[in-house]
């Protein structure tokens, strides 16, 4: 079996939401990378929270790990807090959630 492809990972991370704005992690355009090391069957996803304040990051970042650790040939998951860019939701969200927030372009 083969590891799992970027795509993937992102299918398997977007049941993670943010409980305070009720929407996808990806969809919110919080994860900024997933990296795959086939040799080491290694993920590193590269994720932002919507405010460095947030109370619940640490449960997000936890269901983003356990998500990813549940791929088949996954053996390890590093889940790393970025800060740079700073998030943007008029950049980097889904068009649906930019629609759910109000946000027109």
């Amino acid at each position: 079996m083969a590891m799992p492809t970027r795509e993937e990972v992102f299918d398997a991370i977007r049941p993670v939401k943010d409980p305070e704005m009720d929407f996808s992690v990806v969809d919110l355009g919080l994860i900024y990378d997933v990296e795959l090391d086939e040799a080491n069957k290694s993920v590193v996803v590269k994720m932002t929270l919507t405010s460095p304040a947030c109370p619940v990051g640490p449960q997000i970042m936890g269901a983003v790990h356990t998500q990813c650790l549940d791929l088949e040939e996954v053996e390890d998951v590093d889940v790393q807090l970025v800060w740079t860019p700073l998030w943007d939701p008029t950049e980097m969200a889904s068009d649906d959630v930019k629609m759910m927030l109000g946000i027109w372009e």
